[in-house]
């Protein structure tokens, strides 16, 4: 229970409808998209302005009381988990649109933004490029946090291109601004440290973003194939060929039908679907298109097809972008798990995870980014059979290791947050771990901005080599510091 003294402080500084602590209102916050973790906050705070984020910290920084800054709670490795005895900062009131700045290709937003927002307020003529599935709904503040992709990454680059310059409230409560212009600049890049530090460096209030303009002639094509290693073979034949599409993606077959049950996008039954996107010039993506179709006949497609109207290629991807949330329609559970081979290592991956599946009498759904080699792998399971859910956490675990084992990594996307942390230590070694301690060391010494994620055994700022020494709220409750 926190300290009725704490909570009248935040009630000061957002409100009466800005402070959350009754336990029906906290278990909307008990987790974020993943939800096999769930802890009830003490409280939960929304401003609506930095000045207010700025106060909330300070109040947190006085009393050492954690927190964590949640956006729209879509992402999907526990990044968002509230802390024991801490507080969630929701930054979902901070919705406004600040500057649109054609002329110099920016957008400046506010952190509870939403993704698809961006490019609808510079549409036509421009678009914000990183495109998550749920870029419907999640915001650009846990974008910023998680480094977040999409399809067309491939072609524009991850969200850690795109941003110019943030807005950041410490976990001291004091503001600097990393980056903000479209030059570059001496010294560190701290703008690029803090993209992708899964919010425990500090809180975005305030981030400066590049548009992208809109190109002359975008089509898709969809390519049907017997097997993913057909069309595994077929992304590594285009990329090879020097051809960059805007996104690649594949589906195996039960993502197929997952997507077919859900939305209908007309996907022919076959082992491995390819959606190959090309954008530029008209006389250039023709060129490449007759390229394209060219190879993935050569790999096996026996079906190709172009989608001919905005709304066709609109209903392709719809397939695409609602595949995590159709594996609902073929299994009652599922992990959804994140992890990086390199393409050419594709085809034995594919084959190492189905052999996985079958040990352990589990369905494994494939759906990812082909051209970047970003897996999303999904362990079907039914939580009500005893054991099952262990089993799939099992295999989704043994996933990752694959992953690292072919040289890649056990997140692309998703972020390490709470689910992934252990298995930091199985990319680093303990140095490269103690590096990057380091750093968050140096924006948070206190240990107080999202303290538990990433990290498998977070050390104490200025901690001794020797024994582990747990941090304070490890070992007592939070009315025992003040």
């Amino acid at each position: 229970m926190m300290d009725p003294r704490i909570l009248d402080r935040f009630r000061a500084i957002v409100g009466g409808d800005g402070l959350l602590t009754e336990p029906e209102q906290l278990r909307t916050y008990e987790c974020d998209g993943l939800t096999n973790f769930r802890v009830l906050p003490s409280a939960v705070v929304l401003p609506t302005t930095t000045e207010q984020v700025q106060a909330t910290v300070r109040v947190c920084h006085e009393a050492h009381i954690p927190f964590v800054a949640r956006g729209s709670g879509t992402g999907l490795s526990g990044g968002a988990l509230p802390i024991e005895h801490g507080i969630v900062i929701s930054l979902a009131r901070m919705v406004r649109i600040l500057e649109v700045d054609i002329p110099n290709a920016r957008v400046v937003v506010e952190p509870g933004v939403l993704n698809l927002s961006v490019t609808e307020a510079v549409a036509p003529a421009y678009f914000y490029a990183p495109d998550p599935s749920s870029q419907q709904v999640c915001s650009i503040g846990g974008n910023v946090a998680e480094n977040s992709g999409g399809a067309h990454c491939l072609k524009y680059g991850f969200t850690t291109t795109h941003v110019l310059g943030l807005e950041v409230v410490l976990p001291d409560g004091s503001l600097v601004h990393l980056g903000g212009t479209t030059l570059d600049r001496p010294g560190y890049d701290l703008c690029g440290v803090f993209v992708g530090s899964e919010g425990t460096l500090g809180i975005a209030t305030k981030v400066i973003l590049r548009v992208v303009r809109r190109p002359a002639l975008i089509q898709t094509l969809l390519a049907a194939f017997n097997s993913t290693n057909e069309a595994g073979a077929a992304v590594s034949g285009i990329i090879a060929a020097g051809v960059l599409p805007a996104a690649i993606e594949m589906m195996d077959n039960l993502a197929i039908q997952a997507a077919e049950a859900a939305v209908h996008a007309n996907y022919p039954d076959c082992g491995g679907l390819l959606l190959v996107e090309l954008d530029g010039p008209a006389a250039e993506v023709a060129a490449l298109m007759t390229q394209v179709r060219a190879i993935c006949t050569s790999c096996g497609a026996w079906e190709l097809r172009v989608a001919q109207s905005e709304e066709e290629r609109a209903a392709v991807w719809k397939g695409r972008k609602a595949a995590f949330a159709a594996m609902g329609r073929i299994s009652p559970n599922y992990i959804v798990q994140d992890g990086v081979i390199p393409r050419t290592a594709l085809p034995e991956v594919m084959s190492e995870i189905a052999r996985l599946s079958g040990q352990a009498g589990l369905r494994v759904a494939n759906v990812f980014h082909a051209g970047d080699g970003n897996l999303h792998p999904l362990v079907l399971y039914d939580a009500r059979i005893e054991g099952q859910e262990r089993r799939a956490e099992r295999l989704a675990f043994s996933i990752l290791e694959l992953c690292v084992k072919a040289g890649g990594s056990i997140t692309g996307e998703h972020g390490v947050g709470e689910e992934k942390k252990a298995f930091m230590s199985v990319m680093f070694a303990e140095p490269d771990l103690d590096t990057m301690q380091r750093v968050r060391c140096a924006f948070d010494p206190e240990r107080l901005s999202n303290p538990t994620k990433v990290f498998p055994r977070p050390r104490l700022c200025a901690e001794k080599p020797g024994p582990y020494q747990p941090h304070p709220l490890e070992t007592a409750g939070i009315a025992q510091l003040f």
